[in-house]
């Protein structure tokens, strides 16, 4: 009876302590690991279904055809931008643009506008390839508006540039990182775009494209380990916190989510839930930096470990903090100027008819990107204590578990 009392409790101090614990740790750690696998699962399986529920089947209809708006998109090329005299008014001075049409009803042929001064209409230079809009008139003959410069080969080379970059730098990490980028964009313009014009519910949209996205993005970049598994659970949980905020103060403010883009859509017939457009918006703008985030705080934590193999978790968790703490300081202010940057001339346009800061804030458009902007950055300080305390979980203490570093 004596002896009983010495073997009640955990061991706390002494050589004959560690082996206890140390297998606790690993069983922990195995079971956590476990966990983490079935959740992945269960939020793939979730994903499939709702990818083959959501998957856009139905024929796109429109009541009107976006030709009889707008007119045939052809290509054509800048032939003279002479200053002449206006035919309206001989004394006043209109710019002369000639045009070579490329394409169209009426290939090789040359078409010229008289446009004033102002409004941009002196940046047509000889040589420069342009698309216009061709429109029939009654009389048998034809009309070309200006629709848009030709930008493909600049855009080309500075993605050439952008993927030798990552390639130089990341490696096969970084062409693990294309293949994500180019599965992303698969997604949005295959998936989501279509299934969103057939009317299928935006935000359930949302959350699946966004799924399906964080699954190839990351898995494609950082491997199929037990590392990446714990970011993008950690992503799906912050994820759900951004969604559920969004809902909360995009309804009890009132967003219509009307734009003029969305009014356009509307002109054509097709029928959305602007509102929920809104709420798809912000859930897939996340997104992106969100992955960024969690990616880095299970990699900290990873390294952490391996400098500190002797630190507890509680250790690993608050060093991995610091360094969250130093991330999102600087995420914040990103987000923040990439939303001002966007909505600058909006905001020029205001400050020139002299609203008031509270009348420009809380008018709809500037709102919407200043509700964006906010629960995005909710989202963002939420992952860095959820993504670290999973991967102090799982990587943090024991030597159970040696994942390939993310």
């Amino acid at each position: 009876m004596g002896h009983s009392n010495h073997h009640h409790g955990r061991p706390s101090k002494g050589r004959e302590a560690g082996p206890l614990i140390e297998i606790h740790d690993e069983l922990t750690d195995a079971t956590m690991e476990r966990r983490l696998w079935i959740a992945i699962v269960g939020c793939a399986v979730v994903t499939v279904i709702g990818l083959v529920m959501l998957w856009p089947r139905e024929e796109l209809t429109t009541t009107i055809d976006s030709s009889s708006l707008f007119g045939d998109r052809v290509e054509a090329t800048v032939l003279s931008n002479n200053v002449e005299p206006c035919t309206y008014d001989p004394i006043a001075g209109c710019y002369q643009v000639t045009l070579r049409i490329l394409g169209g009803s009426n290939p090789n042929t040359d078409f010229s506008w008289e446009l004033p001064f102002g409004n941009g209409n002196s940046q047509y230079e000889q040589g420069d390839d342009v698309y216009v809009y061709e429109t029939a008139l009654p009389d048998d003959g034809v009309s070309y508006a200006f629709a848009d410069f030709q930008r493909e080969t600049p855009l080309i080379l500075l993605g050439m540039i952008f993927v030798i970059a990552v390639i130089l730098l990341a490696r096969w990490k970084g062409v693990g990182a294309i293949g994500g980028l180019v599965a992303s964009l698969l997604v949005l313009v295959v998936f989501m775009l279509p299934s969103l014009l057939r009317g299928h519910n935006a935000v359930a949209v949302a959350l699946v494209g966004s799924s399906l996205i964080a699954f190839v993005a990351l898995y494609l970049a950082h491997g199929i380990n037990i590392a990446t598994t714990v970011a993008l659970l950690s992503t799906f949980a912050s994820l759900v916190v951004i969604g559920a905020l969004s809902y909360i103060f995009v309804v009890s403010a009132n967003f219509t989510g009307f734009t003029e883009d969305s009014s356009y859509i509307l002109a054509l017939g097709v029928s959305i839930d602007a509102r929920g457009l809104l709420l798809a918006g912000i859930v897939i703008g996340s997104l992106g930096v969100l992955d960024d985030v969690t990616v880095t705080q299970v990699s900290a934590v990873w390294e952490l470990r391996q400098l500190q193999p002797n630190a507890t978790r509680q250790e690993i968790y608050r060093s991995a903090v610091n360094i969250g703490r130093d991330h999102i300081s600087s995420t914040v202010n990103t987000l923040f100027l990439t939303y001002a940057g966007a909505a600058l001339p909006l905001l020029l346009l205001f400050n020139v008819t002299g609203q008031s800061i509270s009348t420009v804030s809380t008018s709809e458009v500037v709102a919407t990107e200043i509700v964006r902007a906010l629960v995005g950055s909710i989202g963002l300080v939420a992952s860095v204590p959820i993504s670290t305390w999973m991967a102090t979980r799982v990587l943090g203490a024991g030597p159970a578990i040696t994942p390939s570093t993310v």
